[in-house]
């Protein structure tokens, strides 16, 4: 029997069983279309993640000072902790596994008025790569620069909203606005953003303003001193250098205000980093999990194909006597058998993976066009590895599915199967 023969045969008999074919493939493209969508609904749940908590920044450090509560160099425990202006400098010098290390000083309830409109609002400063590191996208403008940094120019980057506030309809750059008695020129308007976290307020209602500015117009009041900040944020140089980053900032930081390096309430760390992997843990949980019950349900249709195979082979015993009776060999009953359960298999593995894809880009294209940042659901996100993670168990499901019914197929004496009368 040539190829085309055997084709045209197989298709002959799944056609003359259509229901128990159709009820076949259906176990397994069920099975499929589990293993996709759950993989792709845990993908989405980690990239919404991902997504919402960069909206706060990436890879960031937060590190507040606190009390100790350890001694330390016969220092007692309770002592209150204070970052300095130059601190950023130094733990930098220490801290080679650190990309950035920058020192930020917030002021609440600043009284701000524009031409237009008046309002309170948070004051912060920092250094430049603040807009990097905690994604504050430009709209209008410029960010400040180093050159404003280092003359501790009066200059004034807005939040969305803040420019909405402050000046409605009307243009904002370079216009200015009076930061208590202190005239700024604004140079550059964020872009809005969807933020999902926050230690000091939401960027979109701030004015950021070059940190030598505010530590000079508006250092923190007494008992703090006049060159204290209020935290420092740190962003490693790569996930791999995570922890060695956050080890040596502790380190450095417990030298210059003598406290012990073990001791987390002095220097407390909100860890973004941290958190991000403990997420990603559980998201991967899900994933195996859900991929374990998908993988369940395929190989169950297996089993079912399988079964329904064997039902056939017995069904088909006069048959497959009258073809061993002419001529046909054992590879040929070998082979037919084995091509009708693979078509089988892999048919309804194709349909069901066409049917979770499809189903993927339905949903994402109606209800998750265009996600928000804030939302920790991005969508059902596919992934490669799931499809090819779903062609490999398919074939496997395929090959032991056919291989024991071809095998007793093959294996019918002729003689015996045409005396083998059926339901007897």
């Amino acid at each position: 029997m040539n190829l085309r023969d055997l084709f045209s045969d197989t298709f002959r008999t799944l056609w003359a069983h259509k229901l128990r074919t159709l009820l076949t493939m259906f176990g397994i493209a069920w099975g499929i279309v589990s293993i996709t969508l759950m993989v792709a609904a845990s993908e989405g749940l980690r990239v919404g993640q991902q997504r919402a908590a960069e909206t706060l920044g990436k890879d960031l450090l937060i590190v507040f000072a606190g009390r100790t509560s350890l001694q330390a160099g016969g220092l007692r425990a309770g002592r209150r902790v204070i970052w300095r202006a130059e601190d950023h400098q130094r733990v930098a010098e220490q801290a080679p596994a650190c990309r950035l290390v920058l020192p930020e000083l917030g002021q609440e309830n600043l009284s701000v008025r524009s031409a237009h409109n008046s309002a309170a609002l948070l004051v912060t400063g920092s250094l430049p790569p603040f807009a990097e590191l905690r994604n504050l996208e430009v709209a209008e403008g410029r960010f400040y620069n180093d050159e404003d940094v280092a003359a501790a120019r009066r200059v004034a980057f807005l939040g969305s909203d803040t420019r909405k506030q402050l000046f409605a309809g009307h243009p904002a750059l370079g216009q200015t606005v009076y930061i208590g008695d202190f005239p700024y020129t604004v140079i550059g308007v964020m872009r809005a953003k969807d933020q999902d976290s926050s230690y000091d307020g939401f960027d979109v209602r701030k004015i950021f303003v070059p940190f030598t500015t505010l530590l000079r117009d508006f250092p923190n009041r007494p008992p703090l001193p006049p060159d204290s900040v209020d935290r420092l944020l740190v962003q490693p140089q790569s996930l791999e250098q995570h922890e060695a980053c956050k080890g040596q900032v502790r380190r450095a930081l417990a030298q210059l205000h003598q406290f012990d390096p073990r001791d987390e309430e002095a220097a407390s760390i909100w860890d973004t980093v941290e958190n991000a992997k403990q997420f990603r843990m559980m998201t991967d949980g899900m994933k195996y999990f859900l991929g374990a019950v998908g993988i369940t349900t395929l190989f169950l249709g297996g089993i079912g194909v399988m079964n329904i195979m064997l039902v056939a082979v017995r069904e088909r015993t006069r048959e497959i006597g009258v073809r061993k009776a002419v001529g046909a060999t054992h590879r040929a009953i070998l082979r037919q058998f084995f091509v009708e359960t693979t078509l089988v298999v892999l048919t309804s593995g194709l349909l069901g993976l066409s049917v979770a894809y499809g189903l993927c880009l339905l949903v994402n294209a109606t209800l998750f066009r265009n996600p928000s940042p804030q939302s920790y659901f991005a969508g059902l996100l596919p992934t490669l590895e799931s499809g090819l993670l779903a062609f490999a168990l398919l074939g496997s499901v395929a090959v032991c599915s056919a291989l024991y019914p071809a095998r007793r197929a093959a294996s019918v004496d002729p003689i015996e199967a045409l005396r083998y009368e059926p339901g007897g």
